[in-house]
């Protein structure tokens, strides 16, 4: 079997049809919809593809107009808005059977090294990923041994998770539960040296979690599931070069759920409590 990081590497080399124009596989899984965070980090390379490479991406912002079908091929229509001294602007629309499903803006941003610098501190001091239990092992040990169905997906999953609060199952804990959230992640082998590439794998990533937060207090986060659940925009700002294949903290908060919409936010910090990326993200929950 392919080692997941190395297929989520492929699954982020599109295909070049135009000069601005791109075509992403889309596996054929057992999914309602396609992951919203393969859309987005699949639009952020084709978008990146078009610039001249000396700047990194410093912000995006996204709509998810409809649901992606698995199997599909996806593509991504680039269009060039602006090319300035300092920033480039590039807006991405991802179509699947002639629909718009996605919709993104990205900033790009020559790094410049005069201003100044400061950040708040971390929420809390966490312990470290090597000292936490991987998903896989803590639903093994509510559960007994992970369903089929999650068993298969966490043989294909390019990232590895450890939450730092341990998973709550009963009524009792999720009335007791901020909805707040924060996990460990990094990829599950190297992803290469191309910084886009890592940009892109951790856009990806910054999706399979960030709701979490809103769900916390409401349904167990790994057991069946209550409510249709379905991402409605992302927005991310990215602060400092990283990696993805190595250890960072996601803290998640959900400031606010009503109206059947909840929304969530998120901190990416490195090893050494450095703020790498901001992420907000609302989400559509209907009850099933």
């Amino acid at each position: 079997m392919t080692n997941p990081a190395e297929a989520l590497v492929d699954l982020l080399d599109l295909e070049r049809i135009e000069v601005n124009i791109f075509r992403g596989t889309s596996p054929e899984e057992s999914l309602q919809r396609v992951f919203g965070g393969q859309v987005a980090g699949q639009a952020l390379v084709a978008a990146g593809r078009t610039t001249d490479g000396d700047r990194p991406v410093h912000s995006l912002h996204a709509y998810f107009l409809r649901p992606g079908i698995p199997g599909v091929p996806i593509v991504y229509q680039v269009e060039r808005v602006r090319d300035g001294r300092s920033f480039t602007t590039r807006r991405t629309t991802a179509v699947q059977q002639g629909k718009t499903i996605f919709n993104l803006t990205a900033s790009f941003h020559r790094a410049e090294v005069d201003g100044f610098e400061h950040q708040l501190p971390p929420r809390l001091d966490f312990p470290p990923p090597e000292e936490l239990p991987t998903v896989a092992e803590e639903v093994r040990g509510h559960l007994g041994a992970l369903p089929e169905a999650m068993e298969r997906m966490a043989r294909r999953m390019p990232f590895d998770i450890r939450y730092v609060d341990r998973l709550r199952w009963s009524p009792e804990e999720l009335k007791e539960a901020d909805p707040r959230s924060a996990v460990w992640m990094r990829a599950v082998g190297p992803l290469g040296d191309d910084p886009l590439v890592h940009t892109c794998a951790l856009t990806y990533a910054s999706d399979m979690t960030l709701l979490d937060a809103v769900r916390i207090p409401v349904e167990p986060l790994w057991g069946p599931r209550g409510f249709d659940m379905a991402s409605l925009d992302h927005a991310m700002w990215f602060h400092r070069p990283f990696r993805a294949d190595e250890w960072f903290l996601y803290d998640q908060e959900s400031p606010i759920a009503t109206g059947g919409r909840g929304l969530a936010r998120g901190r990416i910090y490195d090893r050494e409590g450095r703020l790498l990326v901001s992420v907000v993200q609302e989400g559509l929950f209907r009850r099933l």
